[in-house]
């Protein structure tokens, strides 16, 4: 399977898929920051998650013309929200889904850079910018991933480092980082969407390993530049250690061998936490959402959600 997308002429058309969840003043952001962008085939979808009040109305008003606005009744979680988002997209006939979290500003030319990039690689499954981090703007937050599903560990290349040219190549990553990450529509056809069973966190790097399962490859662009404010992971609250933790060692249930699910679990709960612990003594708060999710691959098993 070799595939191409080439648009002589006009520019392929970009889905943007953003999900809302009781975040409206940083979609706002995020959606002026859109509107500068220089992409003549754009259109952007907001999908809102069951947002308290009426966040969903007030984008509609307030972004009219821009957006489109998919409301859901209730926070289905980032993977089934991003799903809506790409059904509506491919519905339409994109020919990419750029998934896109509203907690970031993106720059000018950030799109058109991804799509230059998408054009000339063959079996793409996604492309990722250079991603800063919001307040530090020279740092790096993320230029996509590797994933090991031995360890049961993903790690974003670059992160935390300054940026001083060390990342000017186009490279090959074992993950986009969902930050943004760009799709063409053909590699979605192939893999299928995000597995819904993981809510949030871990769904896009799954989505890359079944990607590359299918002989499809991750990319870093260079020239795209993304600001993320990264609360979530800088300071993170007992539902983020639980869904994070349990998702980690839910992917290598389901895309690892029984061996790899051994190895990674024992690695969890041996190694890793209890050298974390001892490193922060002050955060052994956190031990107890990675206990919950540890119980939680006692009582339940991996299943494959729609992807279509």
């Amino acid at each position: 399977m070799v595939f191409f997308i080439r648009h002589m002429g006009n520019a392929p058309n970009v889905s943007i898929v953003i999900l809302n969840w009781n975040g409206l003043a940083d979609t706002r952001e995020c959606l002026h920051s859109l509107q500068a962008a220089r992409y003549p085939a754009m259109r952007v979808i907001v999908v809102d998650n069951g947002s308290q009040g009426d966040e969903a109305s007030e984008l509609e008003r307030e972004f009219s013309g821009f957006i489109d606005v998919l409301p859901l009744p209730e926070n289905r979680g980032f993977a089934a929200g991003a799903n809506a988002g790409i059904r509506r997209a491919l519905e339409a006939g994109t020919d990419y889904v750029l998934l896109l979290n509203n907690d970031t500003v993106v720059s000018p030319e950030f799109l058109q850079a991804l799509v230059d990039a998408a054009r000339d690689i063959p079996n793409l499954a996604a492309v990722c910018p250079r991603t800063h981090f919001y307040d530090r703007p020279r740092m790096i937050y993320s230029t996509g991933g590797e994933v090991s599903i031995w360890r049961g560990v993903a790690t974003q290349v670059g992160r935390g480092q300054d940026d001083r040219g060390q990342f000017e190549r186009l490279e090959r990553r074992g993950y986009a980082d969902g930050v943004c990450m760009l799709i063409p529509a053909p590699a979605l056809a192939a893999v299928g969407l995000l597995d819904e069973q993981y809510f949030a966190y871990w769904e896009e790097t799954d989505w890359c390993v079944r990607a590359a399962e299918r002989g499809l490859q991750c990319y870093y662009a260079p020239q795209s530049h993304v600001w993320h404010k990264a609360l979530r992971s800088r300071f993170p609250d007992a539902r983020f250690d639980y869904l994070y933790r349990r998702n980690a060692l839910l992917f290598v249930r389901k895309r690892g061998t029984p061996l790899q699910v051994v190895t990674a679990v024992l690695l969890h709960a041996f190694v890793y936490a209890p050298l974390y612990f001892l490193r922060n003594p002050t955060r052994l708060p956190r031990a107890l959402p990675a206990l919950r999710a540890l119980v939680w691959h006692t009582r339940n098993q991996p299943k494959e959600r729609p992807l279509t």
